[in-house]
This record gives C-alpha cells, sequence and structure tokens, in this order.
C-alpha cells in the first residue's frame, strides 16, 4: 500500500475501511504513472522546449534548450528520473501537466526549482 501508518490511520478515524484506503492508494498510484507517461509524451519528438529555468549567464527570462531525452520512473506516489539536454542533464524530482504545451518539473541538483517547460515561450 503506498499510504504510510499515519496517512493509513488518519483515513480510518475519517471512515474509510481497508478495502477503501486499498482503492484510493492505487488510484494515487495510477494517477502516477499516467502523469509520467503524458510527462514523457510530452517532451517526446521536441527538438527544442523554452522554460522559466533561472540561467546564471542568461540575460533573458525565457531560455531555450535542445532536448535530447526524458527517462521518468515512478514508485508509489514518487516521479522521479532524468531529463537530459544538449551537453548537460537534471534529475527530476516530481512533475505535472500544467497545459497541453507547459509542463512543471520539480528539479533535483543542480537546479532544486521548480521549472515550467513549454513549446510557446509566449506561455511562460
Amino acid at each position: 500500500m503506498h499510504f504510510d501508518q499515519r496517512t493509513q490511520q488518519a483515513l480510518r478515524e475519517a471512515g474509510l475501511d481497508t478495502d477503501e484506503i486499498e482503492a484510493a492508494s492505487a488510484s494515487v498510484v495510477d494517477a502516477t504513472q499516467e502523469t509520467a507517461a503524458e510527462l514523457e509524451a510530452f517532451f517526446d519528438d521536441l527538438d527544442a522546449v523554452h522554460s522559466d529555468m533561472d540561467m546564471a549567464h542568461s540575460s533573458s527570462d525565457v531560455v531555450e534548450h535542445t532536448v535530447e531525452y526524458v527517462d521518468l520512473y515512478t514508485h508509489g506516489a514518487d516521479l522521479r528520473g532524468y531529463l537530459k539536454f544538449d551537453g548537460w542533464g537534471v534529475y527530476v524530482e516530481d512533475g505535472r501537466v500544467l497545459t497541453d504545451d507547459t509542463v512543471e518539473l520539480t528539479l533535483g541538483p543542480t537546479v532544486h526549482d521548480r521549472v515550467k517547460f513549454t513549446t510557446d515561450p509566449d506561455a511562460l
């Protein structure tokens, strides 16, 4: 089951039985897997993507990145992976789809920030 013991206890106190808690847990896992697939599909076949990432040597608020690949995996409600650009990459620690043209990822070291990526730079 996805939920930790405290969460399971709180759900029981809220009136859910074990079967309902297991169903909710399965729903969370399914939603996480679906989000990972949607995020991977977003980056598939893109040559370049624009972001609002703060880049040390950039004077622009919008940065263009050449995308090589994204590789995501899930475990329970955790979504993790790696996003590879031309010449560098970053760990992905979470993410969500905002629109058909824009996603938001939580990036790990060395970025440590939530970053929006889009096919439309005006969306940032």
